[in-house]
């Protein structure tokens, strides 16, 4: 509630950092909004929200996100909420930042701009607001929606929630209308129309899935095959314009290992030059740096992956594990018994089952394993553990100085935000939703990410023939290897797997006690050091714990003050 009254515009002038009420002269001024300077200053604040990898020692969107199957943390890793919360600065803050966008888009329609310098900035503010609203929907269903600015006698301040399907179609109409408006084409740090359109794509393929999955006990609203396919036919519509425009790349480390621009040192790519990158952040060194490498090159339990996630990646001549007439052991090689091997210290090497599985894997994590007590250093980095026993290799760079690698808060690699990737995965998961992906969906999509992944091509018909005895989604054939696809490229980024889950219906498979993989990591079958805990041969990264399902977690709990504040606001039920 006191988010929504309050101001929220910071800038360089003191007088735009007060937040608040009522508004300062300077802002409330007509001259002021006349200056596009002064109007670009206030829509470019809302870059820092696009966290990726955090910023010093704070954590950001990537690798820290642990609530998936995918990792194992370096300490047990429980839902999000298991009580209502007497507060919560992120719903409170997407509040604030959506009255932020309100003040510009009616100071700006105010003033005496051109048509076209409004639409523009309009047009950011409705990106942002659409953004923020998309993100609230996602995290608590029925919303209270706010189009405009509200004084402390706004009836809006006491409103019952609205229907999510109200508010998700109000964020779909601010993203399309910063698509059609914003002056911007493209800029990989600029706010653009295909950056909107890369907002909708996303925006559109959870609202399409998640009407086509939801149950009503559980999401409290039934499936909409009417609304699905409108939304799932329009991640299509949005999607298609950037498949071409932000072509797949043949390096797939580069999105997340490089620096700003090639010329930060040997061996080091520019993700500014990077063709498939739509919006990223930008670290430079001594300047704006972050901490997630020295996190993944650490002596502290790294966040490795799980066993789950591992068995996931797909085997040389594209099958399954299941499937597969190669060699589908888990089982390292004693380091000793490596030929050539130059590393210091008992390890227990896994080159050989990176060299029959998708590229990605080889690229995601360590061909070493290690845990407490059997260490293993990469690149001159600390001696390093993993809850799981598998590393994290995907975002650091060992062509850059030990010290921006191994020091918190010194690392310079930079992060994407929107990416071609992602919008290929899209698309194809769209249409195979559909019923209408084609070969040539195929070829533009998902052979790709095959082809840098180092698997041969498929067709719509030979992934409808794989029928994986993993397939424990209720799923065709066809949409679990889309499925599992996605869940290989976006591996550890911007918790898209949590989100993922959430929109398909399957969030269950986080819970452990029916599916022990997702906490589970490396067999240490032969290793020379035992670890703490292990599940017959793998490592158990449970901690004694345990995380079982409840239908509540498919959505947050408001917080109980805001409850307090408003008596028209409602809990969502399962969290009463």
């Amino acid at each position: 509630m006191l988010a929504v009254v309050g101001l929220s515009l910071t800038g360089c002038d003191d007088l735009l950092d007060n937040n608040r009420y009522p508004e300062t002269l300077i802002v409330d001024s007509p001259q002021y909004w006349d200056n596009p300077d002064n109007c670009e200053l206030q829509v470019n604040r809302y870059y820092q929200y696009f966290y990726g990898y955090g910023s010093g020692q704070s954590t950001g969107s990537f690798y820290f996100q642990t609530l998936t199957d995918d990792q194992c943390a370096g300490g047990f890793t429980n839902w999000k909420f298991t009580a209502v919360p007497s507060s919560s600065g992120s719903y409170d803050n997407m509040y604030t930042r959506i009255r932020g966008c309100n003040i510009i888009i009616e100071k700006v329609q105010a003033s005496a701009l051109t048509d076209a310098q409004k639409a523009n900035y309009i047009g950011i503010a409705r990106l942002y607001r659409g953004y923020e609203y998309y993100n609230l929907v996602r995290q608590y269903g029925d919303v209270i929606l706010v189009d405009h600015v509200l004084d402390v006698n706004s009836p809006e301040l006491y409103a019952a929630r609205t229907d999510r399907r109200t508010v998700m179609d109000f964020a779909y109409e601010d993203l399309k209308y910063a698509s059609d408006n914003i002056t911007l084409q493209r800029g990989i740090q600029k706010f653009s129309k295909d950056l909107a359109l890369a907002m909708l794509s996303n925006l559109c393929l959870f609202e399409g899935t998640f009407w086509k999955y939801c149950t009503k006990a559980e999401n409290y609203y039934d499936p909409d095959p009417e609304r699905a396919k409108k939304y799932l036919e329009l991640c299509v519509t949005h999607s298609a314009p950037l498949l071409d425009a932000y072509p797949i790349g043949d390096n797939y480390r580069a999105l997340y290992n490089s620096a700003w621009t090639a010329d930060a040192g040997a061996g080091i790519t520019g993700l500014s030059n990077n063709p498939e990158v739509i919006f990223a952040t930008e670290y430079k060194i001594d300047v704006f740096m972050q901490g997630l490498i020295a996190y993944t090159c650490s002596s502290s339990t790294i966040n490795g992956l799980s066993k789950d996630a591992f068995d996931a990646y797909l085997f040389k001549d594209g099958l399954p594990k299941s499937k597969t007439s190669m060699n589908t052991t888990d089982v390292g090689i004693p380091q000793e018994s490596v030929e050539g091997a130059v590393d210091k210290g008992p390890g227990l090497c896994i080159q050989n089952l990176l060299d029959v599985r998708d590229g990605r894997l080889a690229q995601t994590t360590d061909p070493y394993i290690y845990y407490k007590n059997m260490t293993w250093a990469r690149s001159g980095a600390n001696p390093m553990t993993s809850a799981s026993g598998y590393g994290v290799s995907k975002y650091d760079n060992v062509n850059m100085p030990l010290k921006n690698r191994i020091n918190i808060g010194q690392s310079y690699t930079c992060s994407p935000q929107y990416w071609g990737a992602v919008i290929a995965l899209n698309y194809a998961e769209a249409k195979a939703e559909l019923g209408t992906l084609n070969d040539d969906d195929m070829n533009k999509t998902l052979n790709k990410l095959y082809a840098r992944a180092d698997l041969p091509a498929q067709t719509v018909a030979s992934l409808s023939a794989i029928n994986d005895d993993a397939n424990n989604m209720g799923v065709s054939s066809l949409i679990w290897e889309v499925r599992r696809c996605r869940r290989c490229e976006l591996i550890m980024d911007y918790d898209y797997r949590y989100w993922d889950l959430i929109r398909w219906h399957k969030l269950d498979l986080l819970d452990n006690t029916k599916y022990p993989n997702v906490l589970l990591g490396a067999n240490v079958t032969g290793a020379p050091v035992a670890p703490e805990v292990v599940t017959g041969a793998y490592i158990n990264a449970t901690y004694g714990k345990n995380r079982i399902f409840e239908p509540r977690q498919y959505q947050y709990p408001l917080p109980s003050n805001q409850l307090n504040l408003n008596k028209q606001l409602e809990q969502n039920a399962l969290w009463k």
